[in-house]
């Protein structure tokens, strides 16, 4: 039966629908095996219609996930229309260019069933431990070299996992039982967001999500086209800088405001390159949508209609829109500088909302070996650099943006794995000066305490002194990062091997300042000597 809703009750039922999936979010954390999803949260929930536009999304999950879920989802359609689909059925993908942009994650979703007809979609996407081929790193020439692809597929029929499918995941990957954990965790949310919308339906004597759906995508949709009104018209520009491979990859960015819709055109940007640095479009708009909703409708939770009025486009065959069979393992270490860029552009119309930029994209360790009994392992751990510092407070220390996935804890690290961790310290000096300053990076020490080597190979950006996080408005740079073994600084776009005894120490890059640093409060500049941030010989 068809319903309208007021405001309170729309309300209700909406932050009822997050809950949902906050709670499948909690379950998946609980009953996962891996530090990726257990310690780093990199994973994410979603509730969607029927023909796969969001409704809801968990709290925590990443926030590229926020668009590229749904997709795929459309993508699910296109293979198996709603009619050949029965209750219990679930799918699955990890293709780069239906999924996230890169083969670790991998998407699942649920059709969720209501008197025989399918009435909305539970979806979930994680980054699993390991996905075979080569161990991950930025220095893949193709896709085939970074593990097994997944094509659009059922996973389960009816309820039961298909075991052939098992098998081949379980024969393809250094870690199953690790894998195959965070999978059937997946599951487990699944089945979760089915049960909880199910009964929220039948509370409320609603026969589909179709007419709540569209009240909120309504609503959400005007509260973005406000906000896009409110801004002058005109064309904005923006550019970065990236480490690259052996040349800095070069990135813009126009912003056109027309009324109420933003078109983002990177035209001009790099080509695709034959390492796994490229990006797939899906995850370019997906990091454009939360660039722009950050800076413009931060209060308003993610579902499709915020996105409507925003149109995302890049040259194919670029470094945001790569082509088959291009590598992206690593599409992070590019990707992540979408949302600055987009921040970038918005601050000439919006200065007060504008911050430094950020001592990201997120670094991460990836490691492989053979353990003394001679099973093999596998795992990555994550960490993070300082954030960056707008015209009311300094940058945060430490923390990941855009994406907002977790340091690794060290116990979990020496749990995992046969590293230890010599130290874990706060960088000095790393935070760009200013008027308020960029948040600090970390600095962590890593000694191979197994009996035989470990490869590893690492997720690290903005080495280059040209790449650093820029400051704002008279703000300095961050200090870049390094990567350093055994006391030499190393690529850290290759794979490296760390030999019973060596030590790998990650520097990771500081936030940019904002603001010229003679303008500092005395008592800050203080305190910042007091608390380590910096020495005294950086100071101004």
């Amino acid at each position: 039966m068809s319903q309208t809703f007021d405001p309170i009750t729309l309300e209700l039922l909406w932050t009822r629908m997050i809950s949902i999936v906050d709670e499948a979010a909690a379950a998946m954390v609980r009953t996962s095996f891996s530090t990726i999803v257990r310690e780093s949260n990199d994973f994410a929930c979603v509730l969607t219609t029927a023909d796969g536009r969001s409704v809801a999304q968990a709290t925590n999950s990443i926030p590229s996930f926020m668009n590229t879920m749904p997709r795929t989802i459309r993508h699910f359609l296109d293979a198996y229309p709603l009619e050949t689909l029965e209750p219990g059925d679930v799918l699955i993908t990890n293709d780069i260019w239906m999924g996230t942009g890169h083969l670790p994650d991998i998407s699942v979703a649920k059709p969720v069933f209501l008197d025989g007809k399918v009435v909305a979609w539970a979806g979930s996407v994680a980054h699993a431990p390991d996905i075979g081929g080569r161990i991950r790193s930025a220095d893949a020439r193709e896709v085939y070299e970074e593990g097994l692809q997944i094509p659009v597929m059922k996973v389960m029929r009816r309820g039961e996992i298909d075991p052939t499918f098992e098998m081949i995941l379980r024969k393809n990957v250094r870690e199953p039982d690790q894998v195959m954990g965070d999978l059937y965790a997946q599951f487990t949310a699944l089945r979760m967001i089915e049960s909880r919308m199910l009964a929220l339906l039948e509370e409320r004597r609603l026969d589909t999500l179709d007419g709540l759906a569209a009240e909120i995508h309504a609503r959400s949709e005007k509260a973005m086209r406000d906000a896009i009104r409110a801004l002058p018209d005109g064309e904005y520009r923006h550019h970065a800088v990236s480490d690259g491979l052996d040349q800095p990859v070069k990135l813009a960015i126009t912003l056109t405001v027309k009324g109420d819709e933003i078109e983002v055109d990177y035209a001009g940007t790099d080509g695709q390159v034959p390492r796994s640095i490229n990006v797939c479009l899906a995850y370019t708009i997906a990091y454009t949508c939360y660039g722009l909703r950050a800076v413009l409708l931060p209060n308003v939770p993610n579902n499709e209609g915020v996105m409507a009025p925003i149109h995302v486009k890049a040259p194919l065959g670029s470094i945001l829109n790569s082509t088959p069979p291009a590598a992206g393992g690593a599409r992070a270490l590019i990707g992540h500088f979408v949302p600055m860029m987009v921040i970038g552009a918005l601050s000439q119309a919006m200065p007060e909302r504008a911050i430094a930029q950020v001592g990201s994209p997120l670094w991460c360790v990836n490691l492989s070996g053979v353990r003394e009994t001679g099973r093999p392992f596998t795992n990555l751990f994550f960490m993070n650099g300082g954030y960056g510092a707008s015209q009311k407070q300094d940058g945060a220390n430490v923390l990941s943006w855009p994406s907002n996935i977790s340091s690794t804890p060290v116990e979990m690290i020496e749990k995992m794995s046969p590293l230890h961790v010599r130290h874990r310290k706060l960088r000095d000096d790393a935070g760009g000066a200013g008027l308020h300053r960029g948040g600090t990076g970390q600095a962590i020490a890593l000694e191979n305490r197994n009996k035989t080597p470990i490869v590893v190979s690492f997720m690290a950006e903005r080495t280059r002194p040209e790449a650093a996080a820029q400051g704002l408005a008279g703000g300095e740079a961050g200090a870049p990062g390094a990567v350093i073994l055994n006391g030499k600084p190393v690529n850290p776009k290759v794979q490296h091997v760390l030999n019973p005894g060596e030590v790998v120490e990650l520097l990771t890059p500081g936030g940019g300042g904002y603001g010229p640093a003679k303008d500092r409060n005395k008592d800050a500049a203080t305190a910042d000597l007091a608390d380590g941030y910096v020495t005294r010989a950086a100071q101004h």
